[in-house]
């Protein structure tokens, strides 16, 4: 069976679907601005990194919209999550790139498919997007074909569009540097060279890498702008890949003690670990006390925006779990985690649904009835 047609994403249709919604962060208390990041898109609604999947991020009131960044074969930048694009695409269902599947250690992780840089932007042009959780995202699945796969440009010139509505930032995360460049395919040059574009000189943009010599290098090249911040994303269980590369020994939980922080804003904005970071879970996966690293973090300059908010059941703590089934959509749960991790003093977040997000936000942030 053919798929659907996919809806037409023209400027014009873009900033008609968008509709009015608020043109900046909330603010909690008097000074704080709580940041929205639509991650992946509204990915829990639509396949991600596709532009349907954008396109509800900004209509359900996202500040921020999330690309992910790798290189294809012919140095052009793509929006996906990693260069394996077998979870991703209907790569496998094409006979004609049968012979790409081959085996790759990304990172330290041996792997298995298709990757974006063994093929030129026109090959990739004829894959379409496919869900990558189809047991917990069946609605998603059915989407499947619908969506062809989105450069790094288009991405742009569709947020540029967007943004006539209201202002929209970008938060490209730059993926995978340590390996694109060991294969000859080095991502911050093609990266830096797209920041001429005039939207991007101006639009609010947070550049993001699990790595730290790459944020250390764009921070030299760029300076301190006032649309720009940096990101420094923190994986618990893995160091960041440039720093196993050179041989160091320097750790995820050392770069979130109170010296770490201190180096990381040397050179960064932002800190965003994963969520369990901020507050843990307890045997029983209900949320414990809050750990120091927010306190510690804005000590020492940074604001902290944790990953990644999901709404089903699956993903929630089960403080908040609704006794649905795993794949149950739980709205009410999934914005009740988020307050409580609002409550923590967490300065913005990502979210696989940015409609929920911006609800958390805003009940945090009106007043009390009663209250003036």
């Amino acid at each position: 069976m053919a798929a659907p047609a996919a809806p037409c994403f023209t400027r014009r249709g873009a900033i008609a679907t968008i509709g009015a919604v608020a043109l900046a962060p909330r603010v909690l208390g008097s000074e704080r601005r709580v940041e929205v990041f639509g991650h992946r898109g509204a990915s829990a609604l639509r396949p991600e990194h596709t532009l349907a999947s954008y396109e509800k991020a900004i209509a359900d009131g996202a500040d921020f919209i999330e690309p992910d960044l790798v290189v294809s074969k012919d140095g052009v930048l793509i929006v996906r999550h990693e260069p394996n694009i077998a979870e991703t695409t209907d790569v496998a269902r094409h006979p004609e790139f049968a012979g790409r599947r081959t085996e790759k250690v990304i990172d330290g992780s041996k792997q298995v498919g298709w990757f974006v840089e063994d093929f030129t932007l026109a090959e990739l042009k004829t894959l379409r997007a496919i869900e990558r959780l189809p047991q917990l995202r069946p609605q998603n699945a059915a989407m499947d074909g619908r969506y062809g796969l989105v450069t790094w440009q288009e991405m742009i010139d569709f947020t540029a569009a967007a943004s006539r509505a209201r202002p929209i930032g970008l938060v490209p995360e730059l993926k995978h540097s340590t390996y694109l460049r060991s294969i000859g395919l080095p991502l911050e040059e093609r990266f830096l060279a797209t920041l001429d574009h005039g939207f991007v000189r101006r639009c609010p943009l947070v550049i993001q890498s699990f790595e730290i010599a790459n944020l250390k290098y764009l921070r030299a090249k760029l300076g301190r702008p006032t649309n720009l911040r940096l990101m420094q994303l923190i994986d618990p269980s893995h160091p960041p890949a440039d720093v196993v590369k050179a041989g160091g020994s320097l750790t995820s939980a050392q770069m979130m003690e109170a010296a770490g922080l201190r180096d990381v804003a040397r050179y960064a904005d932002i800190l965003a670990p994963d969520t369990r970071s901020i507050i843990p879970l307890g045997p029983d996966r209900k949320l414990l006390p809050p750990n120091p690293v927010t306190a510690l973090a804005h000590r020492a300059g940074l604001a902290v925006m944790p990953y990644t908010f999901r709404p089903e059941n699956y993903f929630l703590a089960a403080d908040f779990q609704d006794g649905k089934g795993p794949a149950a959509r739980n709205p009410v749960g999934s914005i009740s985690e988020m307050r409580a991790y609002l409550a923590a003093g967490i300065d913005g977040f990502f979210t696989d649904d940015p409609g929920l997000g911006r609800q958390a936000v805003d009940r945090a942030a009106a007043p009390s009835v009663g209250a003036g």
